[in-house]
């Protein structure tokens, strides 16, 4: 069993897993209890207002995951069609992996809840403008100009999280890499009209 120290962070990566798995109004304190190993009184040591405090831990932690997954992929990328070709085959890969069951806890979260609680609204937006931050960091880099950066990296998470749910709802891969071949013609186009090359 984990150490005291470690039983917060057992519970908020137990929450992670169950949102991503199965949304926030279908987990249960008693599942993340479960899940994470933690004892019973920790839950409400660490979280006192119970599952809407460690659901806004766990959108935090993975939308803190995901950004550094996206810084990742962008620093070994050698343009933004690289990027989103390379997030693309990572996310279609680990959906595959899971038997497309896993999807992501911050939309699945911010979906259900946000509208009720402007906590996990909050942290939803800070998640997604934190992985959009990526992507237009990296067009900026390559020459398109910031206003639109800005608009094509939104454009870019929303296409995603749309591909993510229909992939889910089909059991394919396909929504996904859809997505980021289109998404990649996109940018290769915005580059060549703005700079003459990709």
């Amino acid at each position: 069993m984990a150490a005291p120290g470690k039983h917060r962070e057992c519970l908020i990566a137990a929450a992670v897993g169950l949102f991503r798995r199965q949304g926030y109004a279908g987990t249960g304190l008693a599942e993340i209890l479960t899940e994470s190993g933690a004892p019973r009184g920790s839950l409400y040591h660490y979280f006192p207002e119970g599952k809407a405090e460690i659901a806004e831990a766990a959108l935090r932690a993975a939308g803190k995951h995901m950004t550094g997954i996206m810084q990742g992929i962008a620093g070994a990328s050698a343009s933004p069609g690289e990027l989103v070709s390379r997030y693309g085959a990572g996310l279609a890969a680990a959906l595959e992996k899971s038997g497309f069951t896993d999807g992501c806890a911050v939309a699945t979260v911010v979906l259900e809840a946000a509208p009720g609680s402007p906590k996990l609204a909050a942290a939803g937006r800070d998640a997604f403008g934190a992985w959009s931050d990526v992507v237009s960091g990296m067009l900026l880099r390559a020459g398109i100009a910031e206003p639109r950066a800005r608009d094509l990296a939104d454009f870019t998470i929303a296409a995603f999280e749309g591909a993510l749910m229909l992939a889910r709802a089909r059991s394919s891969a396909a929504p996904i890499l859809s997505a980021a071949q289109e998404l990649r013609r996109l940018f290769d186009t915005e580059l060549l009209q703005t700079n003459g090359s990709v």
